[in-house]
């Protein structure tokens, strides 16, 4: 398999960055090391492996969902910095 190549002042023109000669010089020359180590991976055998998205099995951690009691309105309303009756005051946030 052949080495793509990838232009990295046309990416960086993109991408709407700025980079100087030297730059570019370096960013390419990573850019194609990256690739290269992109084509090595490519040829190792991996027939009759399993796929997976980490090294170790993960198991979600979860509780089951149950419902719980809450908080009645009137502990809300007590705890509340202000309110009007039943009723929660807030800062207006909108200009009319």
């Amino acid at each position: 398999m052949s080495q793509a190549h990838i232009d990295v002042k046309y990416v960086a023109d993109l991408a709407r960055i700025e980079l100087s000669d030297e730059e570019l010089q370096t960013f390419q020359g990573q850019l194609e090391a990256i690739l290269g180590h992109i084509e090595q991976l490519q040829t190792v055998d991996v027939e009759g492996i399993e796929p997976t998205a980490h090294a170790s099995p993960v198991f979600d951690r979860t509780r089951p969902d149950a419902h719980r009691p809450g908080f009645g309105p009137d502990i809300l309303i007590k705890n509340a910095p202000d309110s009007s009756g039943d009723q929660l005051r807030v800062p207006k946030v909108v200009d009319a």
